[in-house]
């Protein structure tokens, strides 16, 4: 009867105990909520005043016809972006950015590599060497374009007096673009370098050594272990730069004298939005042109994810 009746209360109690700790567990979580979204407000209240209400406006702003002059603005429905499909002008600068990309992303995604190789297996000298690849990021844009401006600069630029060449670098357009990837390699390389070197000192050690023992030589080894091993990071390198890449505007503005490049031929994307916004002054039209850009931005990132998850999916 003693024991049974024991029972028959620790049983009672166990559920009680159960429902006591869930309950004590639930007011933890709500007041850590509560706690967390003081120290997030801060940044929710700058997000929504600087990215959200900007978007919503812009959105807004494209279905009108309004202006930099403050004029009372008229709805006008889808027509900004009818013309916008049909402006050859903008397709040009599309094209233009697409190209830049398709020039850009290949060469710094190889180049970051082979650069990372080198800081990461030499043996003497090597926070000099990482300085000298990693600083040129820290410039500012307007700094490296003009540095370049001087260098490509035809009579005087240090370009073609070293090299004993007259090349018209920024006022012909088979050279000009040219000349911005080139100014863009120097100058944005060195993130993904520090992207690549990191992951490369996270490669374990003992994958090399084994494959020594297996008689690996140092080309099996980079095609074997290193290039698997950094697939992740070269995916995300390609995608951050190709986001990047699309975006072209202060190298190419700078470089060219504050102006599209010789006939137009680097005018950018986004150089030819500032241009229709506050040349033109037609802010509504220069409003739908941004969305179209920021849906093209956001189908790039979503095709990554798309292709990061199928990969994922296919390796387990």
């Amino acid at each position: 009867m003693t024991t049974s009746a024991h029972m028959t209360t620790g049983a009672v109690a166990a559920p009680g105990r159960a429902r006591t700790a869930t309950a004590t567990a639930t007011v933890r979580r709500k007041q850590g909520f509560q706690h967390g979204g003081w120290f997030i407000a801060p940044f929710l209240a700058l997000f929504v005043l600087f990215v959200i209400w900007p978007l919503l406006r812009g959105v807004w702003l494209s279905f009108t016809d309004a202006n930099i002059s403050g004029d009372d603005a008229s709805f006008v429905g889808l027509d900004n972006y009818r013309e916008a499909l049909h402006d050859s002008a903008m397709w040009d600068a599309l094209g233009h950015s697409a190209y830049f990309t398709l020039l850009v992303v290949p060469c710094i995604t190889v180049l970051a590599f082979l650069l990372a190789m080198l800081a990461h297996h030499i043996e003497r000298g090597k926070w000099l060497w990482r300085l000298c690849f990693f600083v040129p990021f820290l410039l500012p844009s307007t700094v490296a374009a003009n540095m370049f401006q001087w260098l490509f600069t035809q009579g005087i630029g240090l370009v073609n007096e070293t090299f004993g060449l007259d090349t018209p670098w920024l006022t012909d357009k088979s050279y000009a673009m040219l000349a911005i990837v080139i100014e863009t390699l120097w100058w944005t390389v060195g993130f993904s370098f520090l992207l690549y070197l990191a992951a490369l000192q996270g490669i374990p050690g003992h994958l090399y050594e084994a494959a020594k023992l297996d008689g690996a030589n140092a080309w099996h080894r980079m095609v074997h272990i290193t290039l698997p091993m950094l697939r992740n990071i070269t995916g995300l390198v390609i995608a951050l730069q190709i986001l990047a890449s699309l975006q072209l505007f202060d190298q190419a503005v700078v470089m060219m004298d504050f102006g599209p490049g010789p006939e137009v031929s680097t005018r950018s994307f986004v150089q030819y939005t500032l241009e229709q916004g506050f040349t033109s002054y037609r802010v509504g039209y220069a409003s739908a042109m941004s969305i179209i850009f920021f849906v093209i931005i956001a189908v790039v990132a979503l095709a990554r994810m798309w292709l990061l998850r199928n990969r994922e999916e296919s390796g387990r």
